[in-house]
């Protein structure tokens, strides 16, 4: 099979879909790569080592769409890529269907058959292709956050980890999955004190076992949440509903009970955000403020941490990289489950119930 990998377009998005390793693996079972020239570079990945790694230099965007069987991305395809993507052609990224319908169009009119790191499940029902993305954007929601509530840039002045003397901040995640257990775990490090919410008390009992005696846990209704945002300093949205819409646990009108200078980092900004007041942000422009709270809502998170993320990404999705271009998409998706969960649309049909009902 011809395997695409162009480089990424998305605002300040420096990942790439795959390292010169994972070429390597799909050159060595005789598969073409073909890599937009400068793909790589800032991730930390040269042309001169994914042509060593066995894989063809095209200059354009234009031409890895052209000639390529199957496209391997890191984020959506944006307006530019739309007329780009052709019938049959397999397309293997985050989508994020549910929060963008103009994609969906997009992708219905292409015909192109769209398969979805984020939906794409292991035989446990976890999501094993967003569970990396999910750490890097879990640790960072609490690094950006702890930078974003000094004064200089509107926050409330606080330091997470507090000094001898002084308490340390209040840090509030919603929802106790891969992103809030990374956002934890980070708090936790920093020395913030930490309350975790969630509906699930099988997570909340595991929560509670492996972390330190500076995170607590509550169950999540919205009295909780309204009595946390109070005083919270560092609200984390990390609340996630497969392939649909995050829900939305804080309105409009509670921004008013939170403290000026509270900062709010939403990582379900993809899935639509966990907040009603969320609306997309860059690493360019990555906050804004309404009702004195400080809203950080990049929507591509660990595309900051570009080789990290790059590495961490290809050691996930490789394996179902490898297995739709040895077997092609349709025998590849009828022996594994999971992967065939990852099917989001289908030459011009719609296959996964949710982004229907969108």
């Amino acid at each position: 099979m011809i395997v695409g990998l162009p480089k990424e377009i998305k605002n300040n998005e420096s990942r790439v879909a795959l390292t010169p390793a994972g070429v390597f693996e799909l050159t060595k079972k005789n598969h073409i790569v073909l890599v937009q020239k400068g793909a790589g570079f800032e991730s930390g990945f040269s042309d001169d080592e994914y042509i060593q790694a066995g894989a063809n230099i095209v200059p354009t965007i234009e031409d890895v769409y052209g000639k390529s069987e199957m496209i391997v991305k890191v984020k959506e395809p944006i307006e530019s890529e739309y007329l780009l993507a052709r019938e049959g052609q397999i397309i293997f990224t985050y989508f994020h269907f549910a929060s963008n319908k103009k994609l969906i169009e997009a992708m219905v009119s292409s015909k192109a058959i769209c398969i979805a790191y984020e939906t794409v499940e292991d035989k446990k029902g976890s999501l094993p292709l967003l569970t990396p993305m999910s750490e890097v954007a879990g640790r960072m929601a609490v690094q950006q956050g702890a930078k974003y509530l000094e004064k200089p840039i509107k926050g409330k002045g606080i330091l997470l980890g507090g000094v001898p003397g002084v308490r340390p901040g209040k840090v509030l995640i919603l929802g106790g999955g891969v992103v809030g257990i990374q956002a934890a775990k980070m708090a936790a490090g920093l020395g913030a004190l930490v309350t975790v919410l969630d509906i699930n008390m099988d997570r909340l009992r595991y929560i509670m076992d492996v972390m330190p005696n500076n995170v607590i846990t509550e169950f999540s209704n919205e009295y909780t949440i309204r009595k946390h945002i109070k005083d919270a300093d560092l609200i984390v949205g990390g609340v996630l509903i497969p392939g649909a819409k995050a829900p939305k646990l804080i309105t409009r009108d509670m921004l008013k009970e939170m403290q000026p200078g509270t900062v709010i980092v939403d990582v379900a900004v993809d899935q639509g955000g966990c907040f009603e007041t969320t609306k997309a942000t860059t690493h360019e422009d990555p906050i804004y403020i309404i009702d004195d709270v400080v809203h950080y809502c990049v929507a591509n998170m660990p595309g900051a941490v570009p080789y990290t993320s790059t590495v961490a990404l290809t050691n996930v999705t490789l394996p179902y990289v490898m297995q739709i271009a040895n077997k092609g998409w349709k025998t590849a998706t009828n022996e594994n489950e999971g992967l065939k969960k990852g099917l989001n649309i289908i030459e011009g049909e719609i296959v996964y119930s949710e982004i229907a009902e969108v």
